[in-house]
């Protein structure tokens, strides 16, 4: 039975700072890091979809975490075949004309893509070699469907990864898990190592994405929710990821996270809702529901522990603390 970390898709997000989440006087990017890890053992860097990563940051955010810790990495929009801002790629293989053009996967030229990677991944060397490097997400696009061109672009991301690197693949297309085509996915996804992305998103929408809970890769799982907003798929992002989930909601799922740890070494249950604290808030809910599920004399025996350790920096006394619900 694997462990099953609990945490949310940001610590930067506007509405959470909004949110007074945060303890006043909290205002620094450290602090707000440091007070993040104190409450949570996981966190998705998001911001490295939009922009690539710096290794500057990467060894902050080392520094700045208790050992234990772990960040899941989303890959560089480029990378994922999304729409990508030609300013935000480096000065050299800027393609002429204006930054703020939105440049096409297939304007981009292999050997350009090529030093994308290699820059992605050196800025998150210091996360690798520091062992704090949960996983690379790859995160696909709607109109990243089932066929043998998106094979072979997962078969790119693939052999462009270090093999010791785990990558997690989440799917914004429906037909991937459509009848006929599951079982070849899970079939394609095992044979690479690749882990499945579990999602909740809101149901009966066109967009709308199966709760599809399978262990493809032994060492890790994923499970993100982005809420149940009718908006998914079609409004802003404000729109697309606002809700606010109940206990009821985040209890459908224990049994699925429970049966993801029974075949992963790790499960990394994420909170993408935002808006406030609505996903700090569920990540909370849903920490205390396995903390239930697992309290001595359950059924199975597991219990919850802490991971506590002191951070590299910390002031004398302090320390930081996060649940791990674990065996």
């Amino acid at each position: 039975m694997g462990d099953i970390l609990i945490g949310t898709c940001s610590w930067t997000d506007r509405a959470l700072l909004a949110s007074g989440w945060y303890p006043p006087g909290t205002r620094t990017a450290e602090g707000r890091l440091r007070h993040y890890a104190s409450r949570f053992p996981v966190v998705e860097v998001d911001a490295t979809y939009y922009a690539l990563p710096s290794a500057r940051n990467s060894g902050l955010w080392v520094e700045r975490t208790p050992d234990g810790f772990v960040f899941d990495v989303k890959a560089f929009s480029l990378l994922t075949g999304h729409p990508t801002r030609a300013g935000a790629l480096p000065p050299g293989l800027r393609p002429v004309g204006p930054p703020q053009r939105s440049l096409r996967a297939a304007e981009v030229p292999d050997a350009v893509r090529t030093e994308v990677w290699r820059a992605f991944l050196d800025g998150i060397a210091p996360l690798r070699a520091a062992g704090r490097l949960g996983a690379v997400l790859l995160q696909f696009p709607p109109w990243f469907m089932p066929g043998e061109r998106a094979r072979a672009w997962l078969d790119d991301c693939r052999r462009r990864v270090p093999e010791d690197l785990r990558v997690t693949v989440e799917f914004r297309h429906p037909d991937w898990f459509a009848p006929r085509h599951l079982a070849a996915t899970l079939e394609f996804l095992r044979a690479r190592g690749l882990a499945l992305v579990a999602v909740d998103t809101a149901d009966g929408l066109p967009a709308s994405m199966p709760p599809v809970a399978e262990v493809t890769c032994p060492d890790v799982s994923v499970v993100r929710f982005h809420g149940r907003n009718p908006a998914w798929g079609t409004g802003t992002k404000e729109e697309r990821f606002r809700h606010r989930y109940d206990a009821d909601e985040l209890a459908a799922w224990v049994p699925r996270v429970r049966h993801l740890a029974a075949g992963a070494g790790e499960v990394h249950v994420l909170f993408n809702n935002c808006c406030g604290d609505a996903a700090v808030s569920a990540a909370e809910t849903m920490t205390g529901l396995l903390r239930e599920e697992r309290a001595p004399g359950a059924p199975g025996g597991h219990t919850t522990r802490r991971r506590t350790s002191a951070p590299r920096t910390s002031a004398p006394g302090s320390r930081g603390s996060q649940t791990v619900i674990s065996r």
